[in-house]
């Protein structure tokens, strides 16, 4: 039988809160919740932080050799430097930009 004034405690929960009255162990943490090889769970955390901060700069850095903020940069460009010029859009300006590489291929690797 259980103690009645366990608050939290039950199957699964890995703790056990009997408060002292009746001689139980006040501690909040068990083997169970323990990791089985006795390391910290803490390097796999930091690994899957290191990784996934790695995984961001790479598509960022992709994103840049593609091109994928040109047109936020020409937009903002515009805005700060021509403010009465019309804004073209993005499937223009991709247009323009593309139709220009063309008629201009000294800049371009091939």
């Amino acid at each position: 039988m259980g103690c009645p004034d366990r608050i939290g405690a039950g199957p699964g929960t890995g703790r056990s809160t009997c408060q002292g009255r009746h001689g139980g162990n006040t501690s909040t943490l068990t083997a169970a919740a323990q990791p089985d090889d006795g390391r910290s769970p803490r390097p796999a955390v930091i690994r899957r932080l290191r990784l996934a901060a790695r995984l961001r700069a790479f598509v960022s850095w992709f994103d840049a050799v593609l091109g994928g903020q040109d047109y936020q940069r020409y937009v903002d460009h515009l805005q700060r430097n021509h403010p009465g010029c019309e804004i073209p859009s993005e499937r223009e300006y991709w247009r323009r930009r593309h139709a220009d590489a063309d008629a201009n291929p000294q800049n371009r690797c091939c």
